[in-house]
């Protein structure tokens, strides 16, 4: 496993990559429960809050994620918030822990801004949802829906915020 979290990496996309990056896919059944990538870099440039970045598999674009960081607004609210708002993994590199990797690193960069006391995500309900995937990585549920979706959390440790 841990030479799998070194092929995997977080990266900018820029202009040479934005293509291959709109360009991957869930599966067909998964595609209810995530926006295509043009959606979500489409609005990423229009919030300040967007943070996002390709997933790569050793050096091809395997997926993409997106957090809501209240810390990037400007000004930024007194006790920001951050959520995952988008994951994916193309579905030719679903099923071999990319994902998880993935995730895990996000974790890792949002633990080491040391400004938030957990990382919420949620999900749509229903069959082949993210539910149990999130769940194994230590996310919690909140009782609480955004819309539709279901919002789960995770603490994050070690950070400079205290109740």
């Amino acid at each position: 496993m841990e030479d799998l979290a070194q092929r995997v990496t977080l990266r900018e996309i820029t202009a040479e990559t934005v293509i291959a990056v709109v360009r991957l896919s869930v599966a067909e059944n998964q595609k209810g429960f995530v926006a295509p990538n043009a959606v979500s870099l489409a609005q990423a440039h229009f919030a300040p809050e967007a943070w996002y970045r390709a997933i790569y598999f050793e050096e091809e674009p395997a997926g993409f994620v997106m957090l809501a960081d209240e810390s990037l607004k400007r000004p930024p609210p007194e006790r920001p918030s951050v959520g995952v708002w988008r994951l994916m993994v193309d579905s030719r590199f679903q099923g071999r822990g990319i994902g998880r990797a993935a995730m895990r690193q996000v974790i890792e960069h949002v633990r080491g801004k040391r400004l938030f006391t957990t990382l919420q995500v949620s999900y749509v309900p229903g069959v082949g949802c993210p539910e149990a995937f999130y769940l194994s990585l230590g996310f919690r549920h909140t009782g609480q829906m955004d819309g539709e979706e279901v919002v789960l959390e995770l603490p994050i440790t070690g950070n400079a915020l205290t109740a």
